[in-house]
């Protein structure tokens, strides 16, 4: 019988050194991980990387910080390398990285398409791809997407759209993976308190996504809050092995399918 407890667990998290893989990386400490590895994307996130490996050696496990850009297949080759090197083996792999960019369909460039999709599509490809090879037996793999997938809007065209590859991603890999007992998820959160969703928004723009979920009243700002999404990580993640092949949307009611 499969052990689905994180107890003793190896977990590798891309995007983990701040916002949602930050909190992600600490609840999992606090929830028994033996090991954890927190990619960081570059210079600019390496003290945010570097605060996340203490909270998380302050709680219990061994941490390790490893950077990369993952746009290139090598880059999400050698992350993985390097992780099983320093941790002996990966047990549940994580992947929380993306961009958001919001525009008219006429003012977005080849370089925003290409931009976007490399990070969005293509890192989340090869994340999958490598986990497939380098999970444990009984592994986790969940990778975060938007609740945008289920959205008719405009102005997210190239965000959603970079997105959405990844639930047939999800699906193809939960039958390929699925003989060995690794399950294969998407989580789709709604809008979220963090810096990259005021980034792209206006005071109106924000405004009306602060009240669009039927429980925004219930929240401070009326967003996804990051810590509302780290127990359904957390479910996915362990006794919640045999939901696979899904995209979970978890935003408070904002969008369905």
């Amino acid at each position: 019988m499969t052990d689905h407890s994180i107890k003793g667990k190896t977990v590798l998290i891309a995007g983990g050194a701040k916002n949602l893989g930050g909190l992600i990386a600490r609840d999992l400490a606090a929830q028994g991980a033996q090991e954890i590895v927190v990619h960081y994307n570059s210079e600019a996130t390496r003290a945010a990387a570097e605060e996340t490996v203490a909270a998380v050696e302050a709680a219990g496990a061994v941490g390790y910080a490893l950077q990369g850009d993952l746009t290139t297949a090598d880059a999400v080759r050698a992350l993985f390398t390097n992780a099983k090197e320093v941790m002996g083996r990966i047990d549940i792999a994580i992947n929380t990285t993306g961009m958001v960019i919001k525009k008219p369909f006429p003012d977005i460039t080849e370089e925003d398409y290409d931009r976007i999709f490399a990070i969005n599509s293509k890192a989340a490809f090869f994340f999958i791809q490598e986990a497939g090879k380098h999970l444990s037996d009984g592994g986790k793999l969940t990778t975060i997407v938007t609740s945008l997938l289920g959205a008719f809007t405009g102005l997210y065209s190239i965000y959603a759209g970079s997105k959405a590859p990844v639930e047939h991603f999800t699906r193809a890999a939960s039958k390929e993976f699925g003989a060995r007992g690794i399950s294969v998820t998407a989580i789709a959160p709604g809008p979220m308190e963090t810096p990259f969703f005021y980034g792209q928004e206006n005071a109106e723009s924000a405004a009306y996504n602060q009240s669009a979920a039927d429980l925004s009243k219930f929240t401070k700002t009326g967003l996804t809050d990051p810590v509302d999404i780290v127990p359904l990580v957390r479910f996915l993640v362990s006794e919640g092995w045999w939901i696979t092949g899904q995209t979970i949307l978890a935003n408070g009611g904002y969008t369905t399918k």
